[in-house]
């Protein structure tokens, strides 16, 4: 197995999404190496960025999770840094 290192760009357009967000989030806290939130208020938006190390499986799930939530959405960005775990 092995993991990558990735970005997560999420743009919330609606507010009643945030606390499912941050419980998908939460449960993904292991592999998150850092979280950026910027609100947006003119605009009415949130922007979050999300720098994850995990397996790629691992983050496609959350990507997955997070762009299935009401007015949320997500792009993903993985470098090209891949690093073998052990089982």
């Amino acid at each position: 197995m092995e993991t990558r290192v990735a970005v997560m760009s999420i743009i919330v357009e609606n507010s009643g999404s945030v606390e499912s967000l941050n419980a998908i989030l939460h449960e993904y806290g292991d592999y998150i190496i850092g979280r950026m939130g910027i609100p947006y208020r003119q605009k009415k938006i949130n922007i979050i960025s999300i720098a994850i190390d995990a397996p790629q499986t691992v983050i496609a799930a959350a990507s997955g999770k997070v762009g299935k939530l009401a007015g949320v959405s997500i792009k993903t960005a993985y470098s090209g840094v891949i690093t073998p775990i052990d089982d």
